[in-house]
């Protein structure tokens, strides 16, 4: 019948015939190399390692700036040490042939990683400066690990990974074969693995940090302060940490001794040993003209010579310096507002810089401005999450000037950052120290 009524297709009969499927794109490798979250902090430690074996034998190392090579300033000698290298590497020398710990005032872990790059690499800078090199890199990525945990955005963290990158004493510690060093990045590996709730291995890297140094022990306080105000959580698990901690470090330290001494120690015995030693040498009796009070290091800047040909400067960059206090109250504050971030820096900052101030006044036990090394990335955290808010403003912010002045701002301070580590590193030579005469 002409102009009868026809049922339509139903309309998803129609979607479906007239749908194509579109192959999906190939992945591109290049895109998600670009995009990978760990790629600048990738080129950093390959920066950061090429310029520190750069230095190892300096006449060869291709970053010599600002100054005429084989002029007036010279290089370090193949047999040249910096600072307390002589005696780390003398001790090394010593457990080496057979003779024994010379420095029975600190744990043996440190030392028996400067003897171990000594065995492989021989008697020379490589061999001293081998490990130190790499766990003071190790230290640098456990940090920004650590930023991340802390629920800093990825900006925030990569501004602090910088800052503490390029930071003179960091990266001088880094360079040189003592104790320092191998502290640092077991304490970062320790706050990565307690933030992520991984508190029994977190015990063990606590029990490795006071192995290199007793004050290692500093950040369990943290530790703990932060548990008891912010998380309260797994509670076995937590006193597992503090019994972890202990027992690795006693039982290891007997195991170490044995390798050191040649036989087995008292664990106790050895504790005792090690705290007589370290508080025999006092303000009263000793007289380094650059050993100084822990509130000078933040209230004075000081120069403390490392080598003076070229120049190693065992100091705090002037960039963080300056904003030590300033950072501390924008911590505080951050930290009202529930910044996860700052709490834990806070505690960080307590636990190993604060609590110096009245073990200083008790012990009268001498100290120097590298002793705040291990404080060095609290401060960071604090510059970052401040400059990430100008980051956030130039992202987010309305007005062409404002957005254009807080980038402005950040880019600013990192060239500086960069320029007064220029200054204070071996990398440039326009400049020495007043070589004393006697």
């Amino acid at each position: 019948m002409t102009g009868a009524y026809q049922t339509p297709e139903p309309f998803s009969a129609n979607l479906t015939r007239e749908f194509v499927t579109v192959p999906p794109d190939k992945p591109n490798l290049l895109k998600r190399v670009l995009h990978w979250e760990y790629l600048l902090l990738s080129i950093l430690v390959a920066l950061l390692l090429v310029m520190h074996f750069s230095l190892v034998y300096q006449q060869y190392h291709p970053f010599y700036l600002f100054g005429e090579v084989g002029g007036p300033y010279g290089f370090l000698s193949p047999d040249q040490t910096i600072f307390d290298e002589k005696h780390y590497v003398e001790n090394a020398r010593s457990i080496l042939n057979g003779e024994g710990d010379l420095r029975g005032e600190h744990p043996p872990l440190g030392k028996v990683l400067i003897l171990a790059g000594m065995k492989i690499f021989g008697d020379n800078p490589l061999g001293w400066r081998f490990f130190p090199i790499l766990m003071g890199v190790a230290g640098i990525v456990f940090f920004y690990l650590t930023c991340r945990r802390l629920n800093m955005g990825m900006w925030a963290a990569y501004l602090a990974t910088i800052f503490l990158a390029f930071e003179n004493l960091t990266f001088v510690q880094s360079q040189v074969a003592m104790l320092d060093v191998f502290m640092l990045p077991l304490m970062m590996a320790a706050f990565w693995l307690y933030l992520r709730h991984n508190y029994l291995l977190a015990g063990v890297l606590i029990g490795l940090t006071a192995l290199v140094k007793i004050t290692g022990v500093l950040i369990l306080p943290a530790i703990l302060l932060h548990w008891m105000f912010f998380r309260r959580d797994g509670d076995w698990k937590f006193l597992g940490l503090l019994f972890l901690a202990a027992i690795s470090f006693l039982a290891l330290l007997s195991g170490l001794e044995y390798f050191t001494a040649g036989h087995f120690t008292n664990p106790v015995t050895r504790i005792s040993s090690m705290l007589s030693g370290m508080s025999s040498l006092t303000f009263e009796t000793a007289t380094h003209p650059n050993m100084s009070r822990p509130w000078e290091w933040i209230l004075n800047v000081d120069y403390l010579p490392f080598a003076y040909v070229p120049h190693y400067v065992g100091t705090i960059s002037l960039t963080l310096w300056w904003f030590i206090i300033p950072a501390i109250i924008y911590m505080i504050y951050r930290s009202c507002k529930g910044n996860e971030a700052s709490r834990f820096a806070l505690l960080w900052f307590f636990g190993t810089y604060i609590l110096w101030i009245p073990l200083s006044l008790l012990t009268d036990r001498v100290s120097f401005v590298y002793y705040f090394y291990p404080s060095v990335g609290a401060i960071c955290i604090g510059l970052g999450l401040a400059f990430n808010k100008l980051v956030e403003t130039w992202q987010y912010g309305t007005g062409k000037i404002k957005r254009g002045t807080s980038l402005g701002i950040v880019i600013a301070f990192i060239v500086l950052t960069l320029a007064v580590f220029l200054l204070l590193s071996p990398f440039t030579n326009w400049w020495m120290y007043p070589i004393p005469t006697s």
